[in-house]
C-alpha cells in the first residue's frame, strides 16, 4: 500500500501534486479564518440581539484578509503587519461608513488607496497589504452602507478577524518543518512515477508518441518541483527534521536526480535512434540503475542499507559495460558519450544520498540564528541608483493606476449607477502583479474569461439551491476554498470560483438573483479589464520586449559568475558547490518565459521581435549550464600543469568578455562589437589535458559544455550585429 503510487502512474501524480501542500494549506487557513471570524461574530450577535449580520461579513473579510494579503518575507514582518491589516481595515470602515453619503468623497479615497498601495511598495510591500485591506474596507461600506453608529460592533469584528488570522498563521499551522517533509516526498514521488516512465520505455521496444509527451510532461514537472523544494530548504527546518543533513547537501541530491532524469530522458531518446537498446544487457543494466535508484529510501531514518548498496552494484555493472565498450577496437558510434553521462550522474545520485545517510548519524540539534535581511540590502541600494535617472516600477504603477481608477469610476458610473464600483474593483485587481502590457492582457483576458463561465454557472447553482441557505453558505465556503486553492495554478479558474461565490452572497444577501444582475457584474468586468488593458498600453508603458530584455540581462548576469565559478573550480578545488548558482539560473530563464508569454503566444510577433530567438538561445544555454555542475569534478583535484591553467583563465576571461558583450548588444548600445570563438582555447585544452587514468578527471568531457555555451552566446551575438574572432 505504502508504495502504489510507484506502479499507478496517475496515483502518483495526484500524491506529488501541490509540493508540500502549500495551496492546500494557504487556501484551508484564509477559508477556516474567514470561516471562524464569521461564527463567532455571529454568535456575539445574536447573543446581544444585534439585528444586523454585517459586522459579520466585515470579520471574515479581515480573517481572510490577514491570511491572503500578508506577503512579508520573514515570519517576524507578518506577524507586525497582522495586527497592521486590522488597523488599516478600522480606519477603512470608520470612513467609508462616515463619508457613504458623499460619493465624490469614497470615490477619492478608493482611488487614493490604490494609488497608495502601489506607490507606497517601493518601501516595503506591507504597505501595498494595507492599501489592499483599506480599499477593500471602504468598498465594502460604500456597497453595505454601514452605520457610523454601529462602529462599535465593527470594531469588536475587526479584533475577532485579526485573531483568527495571528491563531491560524503563526500559532496552528506555524510548523515550516512538515511542509519541507512534504515537500520532498512530493519529489520524491515525482521522480519515482518519472522512473517508472523510463523503466518502461527501456523495456519497450517501441515507444509511443503518447508516452514520450508523458514523459515529458512529468520531466517539466520534476524540474518545477525541484526548484519549489530547493526554495523551502532552510538550516533550522532541517535540523529539526533531519539532523547533520546540510542545506546544501540536500540542495545538491535535488539537483543531482532532477538532472539524472533529464539526461536519461534525452540520452534514452538518443540511444533508441542508435538502436543501442536492442543491446539486451544494456537494457537490464539500466532497468537495474533505475530501479534501485527509485526503491532506495534516501531520507527514512529507517532505511535499509542494501537499498543503496544494490544501487552501487548497479551502477558499477554499468561502469564495467563501459569499460568494455571503450577497450573495443571499434566503438559503437555515438554510444559512449551517452553511457559516460549516465553514469556519471547516476554516480553524483548515489554519492549524494550516501553522503545524506551518513549524516543522518548525526542527531545533535543546534539552532541555526536566521540569516538577517542585510545580504540583499546592497543589491537593493544598486538597484535603486540604476533607476533614479528613469521612472521607478511603483511610482509608474501608481500613476497607471490613478489614472485607471479614475477611469473606471466614471465608466462606472456611468454604466452602473447603482454599483458604480465594481468596475473599479476589476481594474485593481487586473493591475496587481502585471507590470507589462502582455502580462495585462493576459490577465484581463484570463479574468473576463473565468467572469463570463462563472457567471453562467453561478447563476445556474444559485437558482438551483435558491431557498436552501445551510447548503448556500456550505457551497459558499467550498468555492471560496477553491479560488484560493487554484489562484497560483489558473487565474481564470480563480475568476470563476470568485463569481460563483458572488452569486451565492447575491442570493443569500438580497434574497435573489436574476440575470441581469449577472450580466451586470460581467460587462463591469470586462469594461474594468479593457480599462486596465488601455491604460497600461498607453500610460508609461512598459513594454513587454524590455521586461523580456531585462529578465534576459539578469539571466547572464548571473550565468558569467556560475561559468567563471565552474571554470575556477579546475584551477583551485572549492568546496562551495555551484547547486544554488543553478537553481538561480533555472528561476531567472522561468521568470523571462513567464514575462515572454504573452509574445511567446503569437508566433508573428515572436519573428519579428526575436524574442522566440531569445528564449531558444536561453533554453540552451540553462541546459548547457546545469549539465556543468551535474558532470562537475567534485573531490578528486585537477592535476593541471600551468600552461594549461593559463588556458582556464584565458577561457573564463574570454567567455566573461562575450557575455558582457551579448548583454550591451541586447540592450541596444551602438558601437563595434566582438566576441571570441575560443576554438583555440579549446585546441590548447584538448590538447594539454591529461589522460582520464592519470588524473581521474576527464577535462575534455568537464568541459564540453562550456564550449556548448559559449557557441550559443556566439551565436546569437553575430544575429545582433557582433564580429567574431577565433582565440
Amino acid at each position: 500500500m505504502k508504495h502504489l503510487h510507484r506502479q499507478h502512474i496517475w496515483l502518483g501524480r495526484l500524491l506529488a501534486s501541490d509540493p508540500g501542500r502549500k495551496r492546500f494549506q494557504q487556501a484551508g487557513k484564509a477559508t477556516i479564518s474567514l470561516v471562524s471570524a464569521v461564527f463567532t461574530m455571529l454568535f456575539f450577535l445574536k447573543y446581544f440581539h444585534h439585528p444586523s449580520i454585517t459586522p459579520a461579513i466585515v470579520s471574515g473579510m479581515v480573517g481572510m484578509l490577514g491570511i491572503f494579503v500578508v506577503m512579508d518575507d520573514t515570519t517576524a514582518k507578518k506577524k507586525v503587519t497582522t495586527p497592521l491589516i486590522g488597523v488599516t481595515v478600522a480606519i477603512g470602515i470608520t470612513l467609508g461608513s462616515a463619508f457613504a453619503q458623499y460619493s465624490l468623497v469614497v470615490n477619492g479615497l478608493l482611488v487614493g488607496m490604490i494609488f497608495s498601495a502601489f506607490y507606497f511598495s517601493r518601501f516595503a510591500i506591507r504597505y501595498f497589504s494595507m492599501g489592499m485591506a483599506g480599499f477593500m474596507s471602504i468598498y465594502i461600506s460604500s456597497i453595505l452602507q454601514l452605520d457610523v453608529a454601529h462602529l462599535e460592533w465593527f470594531y469588536l469584528g475587526i479584533v475577532i478577524g485579526v485573531v483568527y488570522a495571528f491563531l491560524y498563521n503563526f500559532i496552528i499551522f506555524k510548523d515550516s518543518v512538515h511542509m519541507l517533509r512534504r515537500s520532498m516526498r512530493s519529489f520524491h514521488i515525482q521522480s519515482n512515477l518519472t522512473f517508472t516512465i523510463l523503466m518502461k520505455m527501456i523495456e519497450d521496444p517501441e515507444t509511443s508518441n503518447k508516452r514520450r509527451k508523458l514523459l515529458d510532461r512529468n520531466v517539466r514537472r520534476l524540474n518545477e518541483y525541484a526548484r519549489s523544494v530547493a526554495g523551502d530548504i532552510n538550516e533550522n527546518d532541517l535540523k529539526k527534521l533531519w539532523p547533520g543533513i546540510e542545506a546544501s547537501q540536500l540542495r545538491l541530491y535535488v539537483f543531482d536526480t532532477e538532472m539524472l532524469i533529464q539526461t536519461l530522458t534525452d540520452s534514452l531518446k538518443r540511444l533508441k535512434d542508435l538502436e543501442a537498446l536492442e543491446v539486451m544487457e544494456l537494457r537490464r543494466l539500466l532497468v537495474w540503475v533505475l530501479h534501485s535508484l527509485r526503491d532506495a529510501e534516501v531520507l527514512a531514518q529507517d532505511y535499509d542499507p542494501r537499498s543503496l548498496e544494490e544501487a552501487e552494484t548497479a551502477i558499477q555493472a554499468l561502469r564495467l559495460l563501459l569499460s568494455e565498450v571503450l577497450n573495443q577496437e571499434e566503438k559503437p558510434q555515438g554510444w559512449v558519450y551517452l553511457l559516460r553521462r549516465i553514469e556519471s550522474i547516476a554516480n553524483h545520485v548515489l554519492e549524494a544520498a550516501i553522503t545524506i545517510q551518513e549524516s543522518l548519524k548525526v542527531s545533535e540539534y543546534k539552532e541555526i540564528p536566521v540569516e538577517s535581511p542585510n545580504e540583499s540590502e546592497d543589491e537593493e541600494k544598486e538597484d535603486t541608483q540604476e533607476e533614479t535617472k528613469s521612472l521607478k516600477p511603483a511610482t509608474r504603477k501608481a500613476i497607471q493606476a490613478l489614472v485607471a481608477g479614475t477611469l473606471a469610476i466614471i465608466v462606472g458610473e456611468l454604466i452602473a449607477p447603482a454599483q458604480p464600483y465594481w468596475v473599479l474593483l476589476t481594474t485593481f485587481i487586473i493591475q496587481i502583479g502585471t507590470e507589462t502590457v502582455g502580462r495585462t492582457y493576459i490577465k484581463a483576458f484570463q479574468r473576463s474569461i473565468g467572469t463570463v463561465i462563472g457567471a453562467i454557472l453561478g447563476f445556474g447553482a444559485a437558482d438551483l439551491v435558491s431557498g436552501h441557505s445551510q447548503l448556500e453558505v456550505i457551497l459558499l465556503f467550498v468555492v471560496l476554498f477553491l479560488a484560493f486553492y487554484l489562484f497560483t495554478v489558473s487565474y481564470t479558474l480563480m475568476s470563476l470560483f470568485i463569481t460563483m461565490l458572488i452569486a451565492f452572497m447575491y442570493d443569500l444577501l438580497l434574497g435573489g438573483i436574476s440575470m441581469q444582475l449577472m450580466g451586470a457584474r460581467v460587462i463591469d468586468t470586462i469594461a474594468g479589464a479593457v480599462i486596465a488593458l488601455t491604460v497600461s498600453a498607453f500610460v508609461f508603458p512598459k513594454k513587454t520586449k524590455d521586461k523580456v530584455a531585462d529578465s534576459f540581462d539578469d539571466f547572464f548576469a548571473d550565468l558569467k559568475g556560475y561559468v567563471s565559478s565552474y571554470i575556477g573550480t579546475f584551477i583551485v578545488l572549492k568546496d562551495k558547490p555551484l547547486t544554488d548558482q543553478a537553481f538561480e539560473l533555472d528561476q531567472k530563464m522561468q521568470a523571462m518565459k513567464d514575462e515572454a508569454q504573452s509574445l511567446l503566444q503569437r508566433p508573428g510577433s515572436l519573428t519579428r521581435s526575436g524574442i522566440g530567438r531569445w528564449i531558444t538561445v536561453v533554453t540552451a544555454i540553462n541546459y548547457y549550464a546545469k549539465h556543468l555542475l551535474a558532470s562537475s569534478h567534485r573531490k578528486a583535484p585537477v592535476k593541471a600543469s600551468e600552461e594549461l591553467r593559463h588556458a582556464f583563465r584565458e577561457t573564463d576571461e574570454k567567455i566573461t568578455h562575450n557575455i558582457e558583450t551579448l548583454r550591451k548588444l541586447v540592450k541596444g548600445n551602438e558601437g563595434k562589437q566582438f566576441m571570441w570563438s575560443l576554438s583555440g582555447e579549446r585546441e590548447r585544452i584538448e590538447t594539454l589535458a591529461p589522460s582520464w587514468r592519470k588524473s581521474q578527471v576527464d577535462l575534455i568531457h568537464h568541459f564540453y559544455y562550456v564550449w556548448k555555451i559559449n557557441q550559443s552566446i556566439v551565436a546569437l551575438g553575430e544575429e545582433l550585429g557582433s564580429e567574431v574572432k577565433k582565440g
